[in-house]
C-alpha cells in the first residue's frame, strides 16, 4: 500500500480539540491530513463532534475504533498529580478505544516548563519518566529497581515509539499493543 493512502475505514480522534482543528503530530507512514476525524471537547461551543469530559470514564466509543488518537495540550488538565488510579484509567481507556498498533499521539508542557504550572487549569504534568509504567515489559525490572508495580490496576500495554523534549514540550506517541 502507497505510505500516503489510508484505508477507507481509517479513524482518528482529536480530544480536547477546543477551536483548532490543525493536525500537529503524525506517524511517519500517515499524511498530513485528518482521515475519518472525530473531535471531542468539553465545550460544546467549539462545534466538536462530541461533547464529553474526558475525566469522566469510559469515554463514549465503542472497543478498537480509532486507529490514531490526538491529544495536543490536554492531557496537564486531567485528573489530578499524584492520582494513579485515574492516570492508569485513561491510559486504559485511551487503549482500549484504540484499534491493535493504533498510536496516541500526544504532546503536553515539560514539568519544568513555565506553562505547567503557569496555566491555573493545569492539574498534572506526564513526564518521560511516566511513561515507562505504560509499556508492561517496563514491570520486569520490579524487584531489582525501584519502579512501581501497577500491574494489579494496568493491564494496557503501549510501545513508546517517541518521547522527546521540544522547547517547553514533551512529545510523545505511543503504540497500543493487543
Amino acid at each position: 500500500m502507497n505510505a500516503q493512502v489510508k484505508p477507507k475505514d481509517y479513524r482518528e480522534l482529536l480530544i480536547g480539540c477546543g477551536n483548532n482543528r490543525n493536525k500537529k503530530l503524525k506517524t511517519l507512514e500517515i499524511p498530513d491530513t485528518w482521515q475519518g476525524l472525530t473531535t471531542l471537547d468539553i465545550d460544546a461551543g467549539t462545534g466538536c463532534d462530541v461533547v464529553h469530559d474526558l475525566n469522566v470514564l469510559p469515554l463514549p466509543f465503542a472497543d478498537d475504533s480509532f486507529d490514531e488518537i490526538h491529544a495536543y495540550e490536554v492531557l496537564e488538565h486531567l485528573g489530578q498529580q499524584g492520582d494513579y488510579k485515574l492516570f492508569f484509567k485513561q491510559f486504559s481507556e485511551f487503549h482500549r478505544i484504540l484499534k491493535p498498533d493504533g498510536h496516541l499521539l500526544a504532546t503536553v508542557p515539560m514539568a519544568d516548563s513555565k506553562w505547567a504550572w503557569g496555566d491555573p487549569s493545569h492539574t498534572r504534568v506526564i513526564t518521560p519518566e511516566q511513561l515507562i509504567f505504560l509499556r508492561q515489559s517496563s514491570y520486569d525490572a520490579v524487584g531489582s529497581t525501584p519502579i512501581s508495580d501497577f500491574r494489579s490496576i494496568y493491564k494496557a500495554n503501549f510501545e513508546i515509539m517517541l518521547a522527546e523534549e521540544d522547547e517547553d514540550r514533551l512529545i510523545f506517541i505511543l503504540k497500543a499493543i493487543k
